[in-house]
């Protein structure tokens, strides 16, 4: 839930309480664990590699206190633009919180990628639980991987998991719950984000458009919300808003044959919102062409926040 959702449980209670970044490379199950570990849908997830392009916050409640988790996109070594204000993202992140939860694809063999983030982290010098995520995957032998991390991260607690399934995801809560300094809970105990609804939607939205056109143009594309209305009492919220692409080439992709494409993205949000949200959700979607978005520093600031 997010204020907007749900009244304020009470006051705030003495116990544990942590900001967390989750950090790991693009693909490794990070916005899946989160999801996991909050229990409601924080995160968009897609198999296409760098979705997550913002710092979304996840609110996690137990008993012993609460973690409040920042997903931050994959770390990526690249020298574009875009990438790099990705990874600044990333480094911006780690500076701010209290602990670290690091998590390693177990079925992908270590490169560079992997050496950078495993450098970045040891200067943070944050505590940290690692999940050596996907271990669902049959005939895969683990034991280099936990050797590995553990001589590059002694102490630290290495929990195998799988976020999809969620075996391991309690056991990931509890450790880092007994990493979190004491302290009062930051949001009433029934959120799961903070998210205001217009990321929300436009998040969700993207997710869907990516799915369907994945193939022709999975990172050419982001979305911005325009207005939101309450009608019907309070019964239905209207959005409307845009989804901009690079070329209008890419238009046709996403509108589809009369338009059947953009009503499927269309139909496909309206129904996960409605489930997300209290009421129902309506969407006034249209497709336009912003040829340099990647390039504009003022968009990527806002958008990379």
């Amino acid at each position: 839930m997010t204020g907007q959702d749900s009244q304020d449980s009470g006051p705030a209670h003495a116990g544990k309480a942590a900001t967390t970044a989750v950090v790991g490379r693009p693909s490794a199950g990070k916005s899946t664990l989160v999801n996991a570990l909050c229990g409601g849908k924080v995160s968009i997830v897609s198999p296409v590699p760098q979705t997550t392009r913002s710092r979304v916050r996840g609110i996690m409640t137990r008993p012993r206190g609460q973690i409040v988790f920042i997903d931050t996109p994959g770390f990526h070594l690249s020298e574009k633009k875009f990438n790099l204000r990705l990874s600044d993202l990333v480094s911006r992140t780690l500076a701010e919180v209290d602990e670290v939860l690091y998590v390693v694809d177990g079925s992908r063999t270590f490169g560079a990628e992997e050496q950078a983030i495993i450098e970045l982290l040891r200067r943070t010098a944050k505590p940290m639980v690692i999940c050596m995520n996907k271990n669902d995957i049959p005939d895969k032998s683990w034991a280099e991987v936990r050797q590995t991390l553990g001589q590059e991260f002694p102490g630290a607690a290495i929990v195998e998991a799988s976020a999809g399934s969620g075996r391991g995801v309690a056991e990931i809560a509890e450790k880092l719950l007994d990493l979190a300094p004491v302290g009062d809970q930051m949001y009433p105990e029934d959120y799961y984000t903070d998210q205001q609804p217009d990321f929300r939607i436009a998040e969700i939205v993207r997710e869907k458009a990516i799915a369907r056109a994945r193939q022709e143009l999975p990172h050419a594309l982001y979305v911005r919300m325009e207005d939101l209305e309450m009608r019907d009492e309070g019964a239905t919220m209207w959005a409307r808003g845009f989804i901009f692409v690079e070329r209008e080439s890419q238009v046709g992709i996403l509108v589809g044959k009369a338009g059947e494409q953009i009503r499927a993205i269309v139909r496909e949000a309206e129904q996960e919102l409605s489930e997300i949200f209290p009421w129902a959700v309506k969407l006034d979607l249209r497709v336009k062409v912003d040829h340099e978005w990647r390039k504009k520093d003022p968009l990527l600031k806002r958008m990379l926040r």
